[in-house]
């Protein structure tokens, strides 16, 4: 069974990312790895002019459930959880935690990742009780780099399964890449609301180191509260 990320790609699109790629997102229970980077974030970032204000009570909403970034700042300590493990429903799941030492104490940006409807894409629930879910699309660049791109955000709670209007979301790119000179890799984050512009993002480079996840298991609090069933 390949990993999640390799599935939704397809063989021939994950065989043309860079080598340190394919092997940090061949993480999961087949692989039987995890993956902790280490490393700075050169610039986390909100939007600017009026679109700030806008955006700030959404920031510190979403910060009490650790979606988002309530804070801004330059050369942020960033540390980043990849852990596979079976859901309750008996899912493959990683974890994509992102713990950033932001001015004020640190703030986790939390997501687990389970593939998505029809195998093509992942599904990316996001904060501690994964009330929000975003679908992703996983494509190699042709410098072996890795793009991705959201699509259709579901707010889900209880019965509740709506599609969050574009208005109050914003469409996410991330790019991640590995530097040969520097044995790093760099991450490249942008949220952009197609009315308002960018809301915000994060850019910056880190180390990675793997561990056997039989040895270190899931560390306490790294799972979600709370686990959405629905794809």
């Amino acid at each position: 069974m390949s990993s999640i990320f390799r599935t939704a790609m397809g063989e021939a699109a994950f065989g043309r990312l860079h080598p340190e790629l394919r092997r940090r997102f061949s993480v999961g229970l087949d692989s039987g790895e995890l993956c902790v980077g280490r490393g700075v974030m050169e610039r986390v970032w909100h939007g600017r002019g009026l679109v700030r204000p806008l955006i700030r009570p959404f920031l510190a909403l979403g910060g009490t459930r650790n979606i988002l970034l309530p804070r801004t700042g330059r050369d942020v300590p960033f540390t980043i959880e990849n852990v596979p493990y079976l859901d309750s429903y008996g899912r493959e799941t990683v974890t994509f935690v992102r713990t950033f030492a932001l001015p004020g104490g640190p703030r986790r940006f939390d997501a687990t990742m389970v593939l998505g409807p029809g195998r093509g894409s992942v599904l990316d629930y996001l904060g501690t009780h994964q009330h929000l879910a975003s679908e992703l699309r996983l494509s190699a660049e042709p410098d072996g780099s890795l793009l991705i791109r959201s699509g259709e955000h579901r707010f889900r709670e209880g019965p509740v399964d709506l599609r969050v209007p574009e208005l109050l979301v914003g469409d996410a790119e991330v790019r991640e890449s590995f530097d040969e000179r520097t044995g790093r890799f760099r991450i490249r984050v942008r949220v952009v609301n197609r009315y308002v512009g960018p809301l915000f993002g994060y850019e910056g480079s880190f180390a990675a180191t793997y561990a056997p996840v039989r040895e270190r298991g899931v560390r306490p609090g790294l799972r979600p509260v709370r686990e959405e069933v629905r794809a």
